[in-house]
């Protein structure tokens, strides 16, 4: 009858998940705050449906926290790290003792301990890496100059958090030697880490051969949990952390070239107990607690968002970045997500951190989650005002006016170098404009025109030529700067025709109502690229197949203004 009632209960958090995660997905957040948010819904705190026994789903947890560290092992990158090494390998250590001092003070004022406080400021300087290279991601910038120093500084985050589930429990009321124990859980860890790097290197790449000769997907699947679930296991067994073990195995399947399949089999079954996981976490939150403590969440908050922003920002422009790079990582990084969730639930296990300081780690994380997306998934207008403020763009060293009849080309990332690589090939002229130096000075370098500034500036565009341009393409990846780029080129020439790239489709409207000729999806455009070569192979009449791409493109979210005529005439011209 219990295991009957588990089942149950299995089935309600699995729900629950589900329904949350969709109430994510229609709200554009993260999936992590709706599976917390589903689990407070279904917990013993809240009315409604609710689990019998929360804890009996901590083993569930655990193979969450298991594979989601052996994924990010898996996926670690030393070469990635090295190549901002000085941001990452200074300013992360830099930064994370920086918010641990930062927390101190906040910590005494609420008559904290120090060690539970110092569990705090170890919680609160981790970053969620799903939701920075989710964020990153949607506004394109992942190769961007922030982008690169923020995926740097999570990936020394990443190794941070191994590091300090090691150390936690060596904090723990009933140590009674804490130096010793430190010392001792580092020494173990050194001695896991020196076979384990070795393995990595002699014993795992001619296994994974074997195993992949074999041609079995499901030995492939086993063979993959089993060296995540057993290395943690083995860890544990020694007195330190399943995430331990489970990064180290993970960083031991990265060595070989199977890895990414590896990774590729287990997603799926890690994104279900990882879920579970949150949910699991968010059953344990009591509303009314968090309520009644609303001070002690807000000066988290305080310390995550406002904190967080200044410590990083000023760590950066110390090491020599530019204030804008700095600024948009230190804004990347005011959230908190899985990893301090894991570091809250050992501190909470050894009995550093109490239930309620657990309450309130858990809400203000859910709280900076839903801050940042508001300050750095869509930067304020306000936020590119003010930076555009404190670093004005300087005097601009061109290599030579742009020619009357030049292309504008706003934003010099993937998308604007190749439509400039295609202007050369046919030996148009064009000027370029881009918030990022390297970019302009990259474009230098190939003699163009180009302009250092915000893309939405009149004084900027004025610089580029826009009086004299015959054409526009505005390629930012940031929608909101790319509206207002089209508002100050239609207010600066009306009668310039506008094209301008859009990651998704509810950013159309808005762009041609800001008076873009043309907005080009380029999801969509590779799907009609696709589909005009599968007609061509599958012999489909040629005149036949471009009339459908005509029809299917008059009605695409990427056709802007054309209307099916317009389409239909470029569909034979390609042709």
């Amino acid at each position: 009858m219990a295991h009957g009632r588990v089942f149950l209960d299995l089935g309600l958090v699995l729900v629950a998940a589900l329904a949350g995660g969709l109430l994510a997905h229609a709200l554009r957040q993260p999936l992590i705050v709706g599976y917390v948010l589903a689990g407070i819904a279904v917990g013993p705190f809240t009315p409604g449906p609710t689990v019998a026994d929360p804890r009996s789903f901590e083993l569930f947890a655990e193979i969450g926290v298991v594979l989601l560290m052996f994924s990010i092992g898996i996926e670690f990158s030393l070469d990635e790290l090295l190549r901002v090494r000085r941001a990452a390998l200074v300013g992360g250590p830099l930064g994370i003792a920086t918010i641990l001092l930062l927390t101190l003070p906040v910590g005494r004022a609420l008559g904290w301990p120090v060690v539970q406080t110092a569990v705090v400021g170890a919680a609160l300087s981790v970053a969620s890496t799903m939701v920075v290279l989710k964020f990153l991601l949607e506004r394109g910038e992942l190769h961007a100059p922030h982008g690169q120093v923020t995926l740097g500084v999570t990936l020394f985050e990443d190794l941070a958090v191994v590091a300090m589930t090691v150390l936690l429990p060596a904090l723990g009321p009933t140590v009674a030697h804490r130096p010793a124990a430190l010392l001792r859980g580092l020494l173990v860890a050194a001695l896991i880490l020196v076979p384990t790097l070795w393995m990595a290197r002699r014993v795992v790449p001619p296994l994974w051969t074997r195993i992949a000769r074999a041609q079995s997907e499901e030995l492939f699947l086993l063979v993959a949990i089993a060296v995540a679930i057993g290395t943690a296991a083995l860890t544990a067994g020694l007195g330190l952390s399943l995430a331990l073990g489970a990064f180290l195995a993970g960083l031991v399947i990265s060595e070989s070239e199977f890895a990414h399949e590896a990774l590729a089999r287990i997603l799926p079954i890690r994104d279900v107990f990882v879920a579970v996981f949150f949910v699991s976490l968010g059953m344990l939150m009591r509303p009314a607690v968090v309520l009644a403590q609303w001070a002690t969440v807000l000066a988290l908050v305080s310390v995550i968002v406002a904190g967080k922003c200044v410590v990083w920002t000023g760590v950066l422009r110390l090491l020599g970045l530019r204030l804008r790079t700095a600024a948009l990582v230190g804004l990347a990084l005011t959230q908190i997500g899985e990893f301090s969730y894991i570091l809250a639930a050992v501190g909470r296990a050894e009995g550093i951190l109490s239930g309620q300081v657990y309450d309130a780690i858990l809400a203000a994380s859910l709280v900076s989650i839903l801050v940042n997306a508001a300050i750095f998934r869509r930067t304020p207008g306000w936020i590119e005002r003010l930076l555009a403020r404190l670093e004005p763009a300087g005097p601009v060293r061109d290599a030579a006016p742009p020619p009357p009849g030049h292309v504008l080309v706003c934003g010099f990332g993937r998308i604007g170098r190749a439509v400039v690589d295609a202007l050369e090939a046919f030996g148009i002229p064009y000027a370029v404009v881009d918030l990022d130096p390297d970019a302009t000075g990259a474009a230098r370098r190939r003699g163009a025109h180009a302009v250092y500034g915000n893309a939405a500036d009149e004084l900027i565009l004025d610089r580029a030529g826009a009086a004299s341009a015959r054409l526009a393409v505005v390629a930012v990846p940031d929608a909101e700067v790319a509206a207002r780029a089209t508002r100050t080129l239609r207010r600066l020439r009306p009668d310039l025709p506008i094209l301008v790239r859009a990651h998704h489709e509810h950013h159309r409207d808005r762009l041609v109502a800001a008076g873009a000729a043309e907005v080009v999806q380029p999801e969509i455009e590779a799907a009609l690229t696709i589909v005009r070569h599968s007609l061509d192979h599958l012999g489909i009449d040629h005149h036949r197949g471009r009339e459908y791409l005509a029809r299917v493109r008059a009605g695409a979210p990427s056709t802007g203004q054309r209307g099916a005529s317009s389409g239909a005439d470029e569909e034979r011209r390609r042709g």
